[in-house]
C-alpha cells in the first residue's frame, strides 16, 4: 500500500501473551474469550507488530516490538516467541537492514513497543538501528524516568536509556508533524503522552492505534485495558478519535491483534464497530 510518499508494510517482530483479564479490564471473560481464547494461565496471544514506512529518502519504523533482551524468567512469564519472526529477519524480507533505518518513532516506552529499540552487542546494550534517530515525546520520556508503582513493570530502562547515552534521541513536545508527511496525535489514558502516528495523503489516512486500541477486539468503547493509568480518559479519547476515524474512513493499524493488522471502522445504530479488513502488506 502506498500513502503519499510512503510505502507501508506491517512488520511482525514476534508474539507474546498477557493476562486476558488485564487486557480487557471490566469486560467479563465470557465475552472476551469468544475472540481471544486464553491459555491455561489465562493469557491471550498477542502480536508485537511494528510499522514500516519507506519513501522520501527515509526508512521509518513505528515501534519495535519486544526485542530479544529477555531472560528466561521473563520469556516464560510473557510467553515471548520470536524464533519464527523477529524485527531484523522481518525487515530483511523488505530488503531493509538495521543500518538502513533512518528514523524510529516510539509511540511510548513500554517494553512491548520499545524493547527492540536496543540490542546486545559485544555484551553491551546499544541502539539496534545504529544510524537512526529515535523520536519520543518529551513528556512521556520524563514520566518513564519516574514510573509509579502501578506501571513500573512496563518500563525496562535498557530499552531506552542506551538511546540517551548514544545521543540518538529526538524529543517532540505535543502534537504535529514529526517527519515529512507523518504527524502524531497524543493520548494520555494508557500512559502519559502516548503518540499515535497518522499518515495521510488527503485520500487515504492510516492511524497507528498503539495501545489506545491494541487489538480489533478493543474497538467497542468500554473495552479498555486494566493496564491503562486513566481508563476514563481512554474512554473519552476513544470516543473522539474513533468517531473521526469512522467518519473519515481511516485505516486503523493494530499493533497487538494476533490476526488482523488493519481495518476500517463503520457507524451502526449500536455505535462504532469494526468494518472491513485492510490488506496493508
Amino acid at each position: 500500500m502506498r500513502i503519499g510518499n510512503y510505502e507501508v508494510h506491517p512488520v511482525e517482530t514476534g508474539r507474546f501473551a498477557l493476562d486476558g483479564g488485564a487486557m480487557f479490564g471490566v469486560v467479563p471473560r465470557p465475552l472476551w474469550e469468544k475472540t481471544n481464547p486464553p491459555d491455561e494461565k489465562n493469557r491471550i496471544a498477542l502480536a508485537a507488530r511494528a510499522l514500516l514506512l519507506q519513501g522520501g529518502g527515509r526508512t521509518v519504523l513505528v515501534d519495535t516490538g519486544n526485542g530479544g533482551k529477555f531472560d528466561e524468567k521473563l520469556r516464560s512469564i510473557y510467553r515471548i516467541e520470536n524464533t519464527t519472526a523477529d524485527i531484523v529477519s522481518s525487515l530483511a524480507r523488505f530488503g531493509v537492514t538495521p543500518e538502513a533505518v533512518t528514523d524510529v518513532i516510539l509511540t511510548h516506552l513500554h517494553f512491548d513497543h520499545a524493547g527492540g529499540a536496543t540490542a546486545f552487542q559485544n555484551g553491551e546494550v546499544v541502539p539496534a538501528f545504529p544510524r537512526a534517530r529515535y523520536h519520543v515525546q518529551a513528556e512521556h520520556w520524563r514520566a518513564a524516568q519516574v514510573p509509579t508503582e502501578r506501571d513500573r513493570a512496563s518500563f525496562f530502562p535498557d530499552d531506552f536509556l542506551p538511546l540517551q547515552r548514544a545521543g540518538v534521541l529526538e524529543f517532540s513536545e505535543g502534537e504535529g508533524e514529526v517527519l515529512p508527511g507523518i504527524s502524531v496525535r497524543l493520548v494520555h489514558g494508557h500512559t502519559s503522552a502516548l503518540q499515535c502516528p497518522l499518515l495521510s495523503d488527503g485520500r487515504t489516512t492510516l492511524f497507528c492505534c498503539a495501545d489506545l486500541v491494541p487489538t480489533s477486539s478493543h474497538v467497542p468503547l468500554p473495552w479498555i485495558m486494566a493496564y491503562d493509568l486513566k481508563p476514563l480518559v481512554t474512554l473519552e479519547e476513544k470516543r473522539r478519535l474513533l468517531a473521526q476515524a469512522a467518519d473519515e474512513d481511516w485505516i486503523m493499524f493494530f499493533e497487538h491483534d494476533p490476526v488482523l493488522a488493519a481495518a476500517r471502522l463503520r457507524r451502526t445504530e449500536k455505535g462504532i464497530v469494526l468494518g472491513s479488513p485492510v490488506l496493508v502488506a
